[in-house]
């Protein structure tokens, strides 16, 4: 990922000039789940992940295995049901993943249409993360680079004004049905 730049400063008439290595051999996947319950404050819940041996034909991203292992983590942290909504990954769509739903009845899941990123709040998770810790950043390694994203997202899942301000942003509505009293 190449550092996003914010502010920098140059002598004048010297064009700032932000150097970065060319393409790294190592890669990592980070997935995150910006949960809302009623009466509860929002929550942001995490997975990072780095990919070991992708340059010898290993899997370059999350797998269903690793989507599904953050929804069990997920159900077990809010202890309550999911409803879920995601965009249409294709590992969001896999067929193993999607029995795995179907055969739990605390996971109700939504897709989102075809391309629509307002719509999703994490979008603005990476880009709160993006803008904060990762701005003006040259990572030396892949453990400062993880570090550094882990801070980052720690930062925004301490804070659940900025969860909430992404949930808003897309313009559902986060009320769930109430229970009809007897």
């Amino acid at each position: 990922m190449t550092p996003p730049t914010a502010r920098t400063w140059a002598k004048r008439g010297h064009t700032p000039v932000i150097r970065v290595r060319a393409r790294s051999q190592r890669r990592f996947s980070v997935a995150a789940l910006a949960c809302y319950k009623q009466g509860e404050r929002s929550r942001l819940i995490y997975l990072p992940k780095r990919h070991v041996d992708h340059k010898r034909g290993g899997r370059r991203s999350f797998t269903g295995t690793d989507y599904r292992d953050l929804l069990i983590a997920a159900h077990q942290q809010l202890g309550a049901p999911i409803v879920l909504v995601w965009d249409n990954l294709n590992v969001h769509k896999d067929r193993r993943l999607r029995e795995f739903i179907d055969t739990h009845d605390w996971i109700t899941c939504y897709f989102l249409p075809a391309y629509a990123p307002d719509f999703n709040p994490v979008e603005g998770i990476w880009s709160l993360l993006r803008r904060s810790s990762q701005v003006n950043t040259a990572f030396t390694d892949p453990d400062h680079l993880i570090s550094t994203l882990r801070h980052g997202l720690r930062h925004i899942q301490y804070r659940s004004n900025l969860i909430n301000g992404c949930l808003a942003e897309t313009g559902l509505t986060m009320t769930t049905p109430r229970q009809q009293s007897q």
